[in-house]
C-alpha cells in the first residue's frame, strides 16, 4: 500500500483557514494537518520533523503549507522551511497567507488579458492599487510592478504605511512602487487621474470609488476588485463582470467572481503540482502568476 500524502500546513494564526484545508484536499492531499500559532523559529524544527519520518520515498508525498495574513512573514518561513531541509530529505514548501498569493495573481492575470484585449500591456502601464496595505493588494502590486508597470499604492489612512511598504518592496523584490494619500475622496481623485488600470483590495463592503471619481480618469482601460460583499468597492463593478463596459468611462471592469473563479484554479493547481512533482517545488506569488497567466490564456 502507497503512503498517504500529507500535508503540514502552518499558520501564526489562532486557527487556520478552513478554504485552504477544504482546497487542498480537493486537490488530491489525503491528509491536512493545521499547526496554528506558529512563529517564525517553530518552523524549521516543524520542517525536520516532517521530512525524517518518512524517508526520502515518503517525502515525495509530504507537502507543507504556509498560511497566515501576512506576506513577508508567510515568505520567510517558506525561506526557513527550504533552509531546514536537505536532500534527499525535501518536501515541497507552498505559500499562500490568506488566499493572497493566488488571489492577486489572478487579479493582475485577468486585467493582464483585458489589456491585451485592447492592444495594451502591463508594461508602462500606470496601475492604481487601492487596499495596497493588504495582503492582497501589496502582492498585486509588487506582480503588476515585476511586470513593468507604474505602480502606486494607495494609503487610505495617509502615505506612511504605504511608503514603508514601497521601501520595503524595493528591498526585497527589487521593483520600484511610488505611493500617494487616498484619505479623502479628492485625493484618490488625483491618485487616478493618470491610471489606466484600478486594482481594488480593499476591506470587504466598502465602496472606494464611485462612478463620479472613475469619471475623472480619463486615461482608465481596466478596473478590477476583490470585493465580493455589496456594495462593490468600485460603483457599478458586478462581481461576475469579466470584460465589461464600466458606465461612465472607456474601460471595462472585471469582478471579484471572475477573478475568484482563476484563483480557485490556481490554488487548487499548485496543489496539484505538489503532488506530481518528482522534485521539491518552493511555491509563492510569483509561481501563482504564472500559472494564472497560462489559465486565462
Amino acid at each position: 500500500m502507497e503512503a498517504p500524502y500529507i500535508l503540514h500546513m502552518l499558520s501564526p494564526l489562532k486557527h487556520a483557514s478552513p478554504f485552504d484545508v477544504n482546497m487542498a484536499l480537493d486537490a488530491g492531499f489525503t491528509s491536512a494537518v493545521p499547526y496554528t500559532n506558529v512563529e517564525l523559529g517553530d518552523v524549521a524544527g516543524l520542517t525536520q520533523d516532517a521530512i525524517f519520518s518518512r524517508g526520502p520515498k515518503g517525502a515525495k508525498r509530504t507537502g507543507i503549507f504556509i498560511g497566515g495574513k501576512n506576506a513577508i512573514l508567510a515568505l520567510d518561513m517558506l525561506a526557513a522551511a527550504r533552509k531546514a531541509m536537505f536532500p534527499p530529505f525535501q518536501v515541497s514548501v507552498f505559500a499562500d497567507p490568506a488566499g493572497s498569493f493566488t488571489t492577486a495573481a489572478a487579479m493582475v492575470a485577468k486585467v493582464e488579458k483585458a489589456l491585451k484585449a485592447g492592444g495594451g500591456s502591463l508594461s508602462g502601464c500606470g496601475v492604481a492599487v487601492f487596499g495596497a496595505t493588504g495582503v492582497v493588494g501589496f502582492a498585486a502590486g509588487v506582480i503588476a510592478a515585476s511586470e513593468g508597470a507604474k505602480t502606486v499604492l494607495i494609503g487610505y489612512d495617509g502615505v506612511v504605511r504605504v511608503k514603508a511598504l514601497a521601501e520595503l518592496a524595493k528591498e526585497r523584490f527589487k521593483v520600484e512602487l511610488a505611493y500617494a494619500d487616498g484619505s479623502s475622496e479628492s485625493l484618490k481623485e488625483q491618485a487616478i487621474k493618470d491610471a489606466a488600470v484600478i486594482l481594488a483590495a480593499g476591506r470587504a463592503g466598502v465602496q472606494i470609488l464611485s462612478t463620479a471619481q472613475l469619471a475623472k480618469a480619463p486615461a482608465l482601460r481596466v478596473a478590477a476588485d476583490v470585493n465580493a460583499v455589496p456594495p462593490a468597492g468600485i460603483e457599478g463593478l458586478g462581481a461576475q463582470d469579466d470584460g465589461v463596459a464600466l458606465k461612465g468611462t472607456k474601460a471595462v471592469g472585471i469582478g471579484s467572481l471572475a477573478i475568484g473563479g482563476v484563483k480557485y484554479k490556481v490554488q487548487s493547481g499548485l496543489f496539484r503540482r505538489m503532488i506530481e512533482a518528482e522534485k521539491p517545488l518552493f511555491l509563492d506569488f510569483r509561481d501563482a502568476f504564472a500559472l494564472a497567466r497560462e489559465l486565462v490564456g
